[in-house]
């Protein structure tokens, strides 16, 4: 009983060779390039691009799939480049994929099953999620880098290129190395985005006393909750580290 309609939008370009399949929605202004396919129950947001070969709503890379009829959902404005792959959700996660708007994904990036990716996220050359994993509003993702299954990337974060992250990335982290480390702040990053530089030090100064080796983490958390109540910015990481599952925060290296 479960029906799937076509859908294209005004001024849709779809170049040669493309396959769309019959549960697809292109809206307005979206352009595929030539030898683009996309299939299964998936939306593609206004003014999208997706470049050649690219692979788009196919079946989950997952042995666990067994055909449940999930959904890719990409948003607004974002370019989809030559060999980049997106799969739909699974019964084991939100049964959906969601990629936000105003995103670059460079050349055969890949976003598994049941990621959530934010706005304005930049993922580089051959950079991979795993399924599950979320990531935050202007984060960048370093090419030939690889995200571990159900891993949280904080807003604003950058991974470095050739890096392995298998521990949660805070908001504004700057992480790299074969088993990412936290190398920092992604000050570059913030400067770009015009934050104020009373505004950095001070996300600087509480990052550093949150891994300090006075107490506990949870400790030093309830601490920076009091002292930092009133700032957005300290309290995003703050909440992102008390929110934590799976995984521990990717820490700096030890001294």
């Amino acid at each position: 009983n479960f029906l799937l309609k076509l859908v294209i939008g005004d001024n849709v370009e779809i170049g040669p060779y493309s396959i769309i399949g019959a549960g697809v929605r292109l809206a307005n202004d979206v352009k595929l390039h030539s030898h683009v396919v996309v299939d299964g129950d998936t939306d593609i947001g206004e003014g999208t691009q997706i470049f050649p070969f690219a692979s788009i709503g196919t079946p989950p890379q997952d042995l666990k799939f067994a055909g449940e009829k999930s959904k890719l959902i990409i948003g607004k404005n974002n370019k989809i480049r030559e060999h980049s792959t997106m799969n739909p959700g699974t019964k084991d996660g939100d049964m959906e994929t969601t990629v936000g708007d105003n995103c670059l994904f460079m050349m055969a990036t890949h976003v598994a099953h049941d990621c959530h990716v934010g706005n304005n996220v930049i993922m580089a050359n051959n950079a991979t999620l795993g399924g599950h994993v979320h990531v935050g509003n202007f984060a960048v993702i370093g090419g030939l880098s690889a995200v571990h299954q159900f891993i949280r990337i904080g807003d604003y974060a950058v991974i470095g290129g050739m890096s392995g992250v298998e521990s949660d990335v805070i908001p504004f982290g700057r992480v790299k190395g074969e088993r990412a480390f936290l190398a920092g702040l992604n000050l570059i990053g913030m400067e770009r985005h015009g934050f104020e530089k009373s505004d950095i030090k001070n996300i600087q100064k509480a990052v550093n006393l949150m891994f300090d080796e006075d107490g506990t983490l949870d400790q030093r958390l309830a601490r920076l909750s009091e002292s930092y109540v009133g700032d957005t910015q300290v309290m995003s990481i703050i909440e992102f580290a008390k929110n934590k599952t799976r995984f521990p925060l990717c820490q700096p290296p030890k001294k």
